[in-house]
């Protein structure tokens, strides 16, 4: 029974529950920062002015946007200041807190006591009223905000604490805590750029390498291509947007009456939520189906016969797994395992099942489909050159001189076909549609370990698609703002939770995934190798029939062979002479266009480095528990990001160029 084309599924943008979205970060000086505190009421009204700008921007720009999201460390100051700003306008608050949210609040309430800072960490109140009033103001922005806790060193980071507040002149004690607390203020900095297009920076520009301060968080979002909007605390009327770390160094020289750059604002906050050239429409317009295409299986049939794995002539269908079916079905372990983490976001589980699963099974079954529709098409016009050379020259040695005429309206027929084909896939665009529909499913696959854990790639760092026309990174902006969308899990992030993640998870994925690239590099130099012996055997002989026709030739003149011999066979030399090249070199040009030994050579790059991430994983894993830490996951996690792009950017260099055309 044929399969049917499914309808235009909910979890496709314009009707999924995700939409595009700003996120902006926050960092500056402490309410104790004496620049900050000499200049609080003016910081304030700048920033004030500066949030009513941005949202002037952002409703001004075409299309449906979700909630501007606000990500802040909610450390006293700037960053609570501009929190309470960001709610008073709607917006989201995300706040990923470098401890447990008690902990957090115990050491940002500043109590000087042990006796307060145990109770501020037990949930209770201080009982000096000034650290239980900057308590109670942490506690009202908490309470309104979505918090990531990284908890997973609150014991050791809790223990140092007390020990330097029940002694203050031990230095170590104190240089101790403050060196784990500012790692742990650092890495939740890091989560924050993550996940922003624009950090908002209240800084002097004095100081840049205290791990965790604000001057350490704007170098750190420079590095890692994410714009920077800093605010001088001394004169908060104006701000200057820096794009690179190295305009750092040129922040003396600043004038201090500068006009704000706000045709650079615009530009970054429209790049950031709007995909020149993208409509909602390009995914609806596209129809899934439920299995491969009969009429474009040929590539992977010259896949079966020179590669192996099955018979040679066996079925090739192939069931891509429906939408509706991905989460009780391939995704159904995974799906068990999120669950299981201890402490878990069931919003983040459910949303996985829902809309990014489901995205992901759809994207990957229409790019299979196209990929068989584009890839087939080149490999039938090879076959069908070799085919209109060998027919338009059989009449010769079957003696048919006479009606050479349907034998030339067959090579005709032919060439009518490479000419149809090649038109029907430049219009309907099968080589641009895989390429977007595959780069989007690529994303989408390995998701869930990283949107479970809290990793996110860069805004900075995904890829760019220059010189590809208006549409070209519109993948990359459907697959940052789906997974965006879901965001930060709710979670107290301890090492029982990264465990659970990593072993549960993202392992097999790894693993998986490693097993698979190992196989097809296999495959797909075996295909290459044996095109290769094909293409030479068909050369071989045509040697040997341009030998063997010269023998004729020779053995007639010296009478050792009738003459006439020569010239009765000539018709089938000539035919053998041409036909066999013309084979030869066609196999060839699959051979060159399939290029089998770069993609399995791709493919045996991305295995090494999937292979060295579980290593990595299993050592990290099946060691001590106190190595077990959010940065180490985090770190893992974001090596396996960069694998999947790479493998991605290598795949789009070797098909990029080759569109289908005519056979030359």
């Amino acid at each position: 029974m044929p399969s049917m084309p499914s309808a235009a599924p909910d979890f496709l943008p314009g009707a999924a529950s995700w939409q595009p979205h700003l996120a902006l970060g926050i960092t500056g000086h402490r309410a104790t920062n004496a620049s900050f505190s000499a200049h609080a009421a003016a910081i304030e009204a700048a920033l004030e002015r500066l949030f009513a700008r941005i949202d002037a921007i952002t409703a001004a720009l075409p299309g449906p946007r979700g909630a501007l999201r606000l990500h802040s460390l909610l450390v006293d100051g700037t960053d609570q200041v501009a929190a309470r700003l960001g709610l008073a306008r709607g917006w989201e608050l995300v706040v990923p807190l470098p401890f447990g949210a008690e902990l957090n609040l115990a050491i940002n309430a500043h109590p000087v006591t042990p006796q307060d800072a145990a109770a501020l960490c037990r949930g209770g109140a201080a009982a000096d009223p000034a650290v239980e009033a900057r308590a109670a103001a942490i506690r009202a922005i908490t309470a309104r905000a979505h918090l990531f806790e990284l908890a997973d060193h609150d014991a050791e980071v809790e223990a140092l604490w007390l020990a330097s507040l029940a002694e203050p002149g031990n230095a170590a004690a104190a240089r101790a805590f403050e060196a784990l607390a500012s790692d742990n203020v650092a890495l939740a900095g890091r989560v924050m750029i993550e996940r922003t297009d624009l950090v908002v920076a209240v800084w002097d520009g004095k100081i840049a390498n205290l791990p965790g301060g604000t001057g350490h968080t704007v170098t750190t979002a420079l590095a890692m291509g994410t714009p920077v909007l800093l605010i001088d605390p001394a004169a908060p009327e104006g701000w200057s947007i820096l794009t690179r770390p190295e305009e750092l160094g040129h922040l003396a020289a600043r004038a201090p009456d500068a006009a704000p750059d706000d045709a650079l604002l615009e530009t970054i906050i429209r790049t950031a939520v709007v995909a020149e050239g993208w409509q909602p429409e390009l995914l609806s317009r596209e129809v899934w189906r439920g299995r491969s295409s009969r009429a474009f299986g040929f590539y992977r049939r010259i896949e079966r016969l020179f590669g192996g794995g099955g018979g040679a002539f066996g079925s090739l269908r192939v069931d891509y797994e429906a939408p509706a079916a991905i989460a009780s079905g391939s995704a159904a372990g995974l799906l068990a395992a999120a669950g299981a983490m201890p402490g878990g976001d069931a919003r983040v589980t459910g949303r996985l099942r829902d809309e990014v699963l489901p995205m992901f099974a759809w994207a990957d079954g229409i790019a299979s489909r196209l990929a068989d529709a584009y890839r087939s098409g080149m490999c039938v016009n090879f076959v069908l050159a070799a085919l209109a050379v060998i027919v338009g020259l059989a009449y010769l040695p079957a003696g048919l001189g006479e009606t050479k005429w349907a034998f030339a309206a067959v090579e005709l027929l032919l060439l009518v076909g490479i000419l149809a084909l090649t038109a029907a896939g430049s219009r309907l665009g099968w080589h641009r549609r895989w390429f977007e529909l595959r780069r989007v499913a690529e994303y989408l696959r390995h998701a869930p370990g990283l949107l479970l854990l809290g990793v996110a790639r860069p805004t900075g760092r995904w890829p760019r698609k220059g010189g590809g026309g208006a549409r070209a990174e519109w993948p990359e902006h459907v697959a940052r703002h789906a997974l965006r969308s879901v965001g930060l899990p709710r979670v107290r992030l301890t090492r029982a939770y990264l465990r659970e993640g990593l072993a549960g998870v993202v392992l097999p994925h790894i693993s998986a995934q490693r097993a698979y690239h190992e196989a097809k590099a296999h495959k797909l130099e075996t295909v290459h190798h044996r095109l290769d012996k094909a293409a030479e055997a068909c050369f071989t002989l045509a040697v040997a029939s341009v030998l063997g026709y010269l023998m004729c030739k020779l053995g007639g003149a010296t009478g050792m062979l009738p003459k006439e011999l020569a010239a009765g066979l000539s018709p089938l030399f000539t035919f053998l002479g041409v036909a066999f090249p013309t084979l030869g070199a066609n196999l060839a040009g699959i051979r060159y266009f399939g290029d089998f030994e770069r993609f399995g050579a791709i493919s045996r790059v991305a295995a090494e480095k999937l292979r060295e991430i579980e290593a990595r994983m299993t050592l990290l894993l099946s060691g001590a528990e106190a190595a077990l830490t959010y940065a180490a996951a985090a770190d893992l996690m974001h090596a396996l990001d960069e694998a999947v792009v790479d493998e991605i950017e290598s795949w789009q260099s070797v098909f990029g160029a080759k569109h289908l055309a005519l056979p030359a």
